[in-house]
């Protein structure tokens, strides 16, 4: 059973691979969800047909000469708004339900902050904002009493496993991983990989940044941080194993020794389908899942090889603002990669250096996140460029 109440969605990141997922769920289900405001960084042309199909209140531009395209092409069709201040002004004075908040990187903080201090459902992709600053968003959504509902496939998972289960039985919770397109690989083996080859993923089509996240298997040292504060965890009531087919998206292990597993197709319609109707599920054409064609493995993830997630470890237990500059170091490492500035194995080594070189302190407000965030981003790009 599902409600018949017609959800208002904000879509932040539409023209990224979440966003266009989100949009597709939303043709599929037009009696259930409407779209009121979308956003982008740069992407006009995308942004325009966009526009042209669901007709949202107001769009949100980032780049000043995308948002020029736009309001040549659409203005005639829908309100632009520009910059930073233009999604803050969605998240403030927006007419909608529930924020999907599916841009990439810090850049999903503050007009997420925004959207639970005005009330509004959080449909999270963005784990950045976890990551940087999950003890101020959990006092947050408790102030004001906003639920949170993940995207992530692995997050999604966990929640499906324990919906019903009283907190104290839950013992542990695995997240899987793929392993991404170099698993296996030595590190002498990734001393020259290349861009083309790192964006070249296994199972899931996805932006740029996440794919070399999810080759560097910080992307799933991001998703142990997020669930420390999605579930209320600590970092040894999480762990992560390799499961290269992406059927099993995580599991919990509860009090008594029972496990639960959350199964499906690497698919990223059905957690955003799942978030949009939580606690509900609506029902979605899907192709059977053929059991008996099915093998399904499990490995340790090689953290020697694959640092990046044993840095995320290592900041998550430092605590404080120590997860803001392994962030904005892997942002600023990842971008001079795709760049061709450094090599993969860079990545990792700069992230180390920084969270080395710079002092770790209470998370005390929001901007004591954005001065780490910036400072982190100052110091690892001056490395680089040296």
């Amino acid at each position: 059973m599902h409600s018949c109440i017609t959800k208002s969605l904000a879509i932040f990141g539409s023209t990224g691979s979440i966003g266009c997922n989100t949009l597709d769920v939303v043709k599929q289900h037009s009696d259930l969800f409407r779209v009121s405001y979308l956003t982008t960084h740069s992407n006009a042309k995308l942004l325009c047909e966009q526009i042209l199909e669901f007709a949202p209140r107001a769009v949100a531009v980032i780049d000043a000469a995308a948002a020029d395209e736009v309001e040549r092409e659409c203005g005639d069709k829908t309100r632009v708004l520009r910059g930073e201040e233009g999604l803050l002004e969605i998240a403030e004075h927006g007419n909608f339900d529930t924020l999907v908040s599916a841009l990439v990187g810090f850049a999903g903080l503050l007009p997420t902050i925004k959207a639970i201090e005005y009330g509004k459902t959080i449909a999270l992709a963005n784990k950045e904002t976890l990551v940087v600053a999950g003890e101020l968003i959990d006092g947050l959504l408790k102030d004001n009493n906003v639920p949170l509902i993940p995207i992530d496939s692995e997050h999604s998972a966990i929640l499906q496993c324990i919906v019903g289960e009283p907190e104290e039985q839950i013992q542990s919770i695995v997240l899987t991983a793929s392993g991404g397109p170099f698993r296996g690989r030595s590190r002498d083996e990734l001393q020259s990989v290349t861009v083309k080859e790192a964006l070249n993923h296994p199972n899931w089509k996805m932006g740029s940044k996440i794919t070399i996240d999810s080759a560097t298997l910080m992307n799933k040292g991001l998703e142990v941080i997020e669930a420390k504060w999605l579930f209320g965890l600590h970092t040894g009531q999480i762990d992560v194993v390799v499961h290269p087919q992406s059927i099993i998206h995580s599991m919990v292990v509860f009090s008594d020794g029972s496990m639960k597993a959350q199964l499906g197709y690497p698919d990223m319609r059905l957690p955003i389908r799942y978030a949009l109707s939580y606690p509900d599920r609506i029902p979605a054409e899907v192709e059977p899942f053929d059991f008996p064609a099915a093998t399904l493995t499990f490995e340790k993830p090689d953290r020697e090889t694959f640092r990046c997630l044993d840095l995320a470890f290592k900041s998550l237990e430092a605590g404080g603002t120590a997860p803001a500059v392994l962030n904005a170091a892997n942002e600023i490492a990842v971008q001079a990669f795709l760049d061709g500035r450094i090599g993969f194995l860079d990545i990792s080594s700069i992230i180390n250096d920084a969270l080395d070189s710079i002092a770790v302190t209470q998370l005390d407000s929001i901007p004591t996140v954005v001065e780490t965030d910036k400072r982190t981003r100052e110091f690892t790009s001056s490395r680089i460029r040296s």
